[in-house]
């Protein structure tokens, strides 16, 4: 999945609340990087406060440029604190690898995460709203929005979708072999790391498709990740 792409070039800032303090050295401070991340993850994690209790929401989440989008249900806990003024913190995270090292303290994991704080905004205008639902829609399935029915005003009714500057972000990545203790590079225990990764497809038919209805190539969504 690729959004738009926005300026790579720039240099992520740093302020107070998105300041590395663990392991500062894995902290990335590259555009490029942030973007590839959310536009792989499909999943994004929104944390927000409802009165005195916190809640993590899993969702699907998306950009287009610098501008990150979730939608849901207008009735939705979640919507609802978003629109009525609450501060959201919305986790991409990304599993690429277990770290195996001769010592069990020392096991890791290699990942990408992001973080983007802010305050999220109603998507009011119903052009503005199709639109995004739009580049959602074609960023998980190339031509897809043309091929489905016209969204009709309930539909839209019944859906909220709210947008995010994406100016105060943090970036975290770690890869490569554990760190081991230099003590224990001469015992005998194998290390190294176990890689993860996404195979996407193939499409599986619905059980009630009409006859002769096959689908689409969306393979250019996912690159290297799409079944061979």
């Amino acid at each position: 999945m690729t959004g738009t792409v926005g300026n790579q070039n720039e240099t992520l800032g740093v302020t107070e609340k998105t300041r590395v303090r663990v392991a500062p050295t894995r902290a990335v401070f590259d555009r490029k990087v942030l973007n590839q991340i959310i536009d792989e993850s499909y999943v994004c994690h929104v944390g927000f406060s409802d009165g005195n209790e916190p809640f993590v929401i899993p969702t699907l989440g998306w950009r287009n440029g610098e501008t990150l989008y979730i939608h849901g249900s207008r009735g939705s806990r979640l919507l609802k604190v978003l629109k009525a003024g609450g501060t959201a913190c919305i986790t991409f995270t990304l599993l690429d690898g277990l770290v195996m090292a001769r010592s069990a303290f020392h096991h890791s994991a290699n990942y990408r995460s992001a973080m983007v704080f802010g305050r999220p905004e109603l998507v009011e205008s119903e052009t503005e709203k199709l639109q995004a639902l739009e580049v959602f829609m074609d960023l998980i399935a190339p031509g897809r929005w043309g091929q489905t029915r016209e969204t009709n005003q309930k539909e839209l009714a019944a859906t909220d979708v709210l947008k995010l500057q994406m100016h105060e972000v943090s970036v975290k990545v770690r890869s490569g072999d554990p760190i081991d203790d230099d003590d224990d590079l001469t015992t005998p225990i194998w290390a190294g790391v176990i890689p993860i990764s996404q195979k996407i497809g193939p499409p599986e038919n619905a059980r009630d498709n009409m006859e002769g209805q096959h689908p689409g190539d969306y393979s250019a969504a996912f690159g290297n990740r799409w079944y061979q």
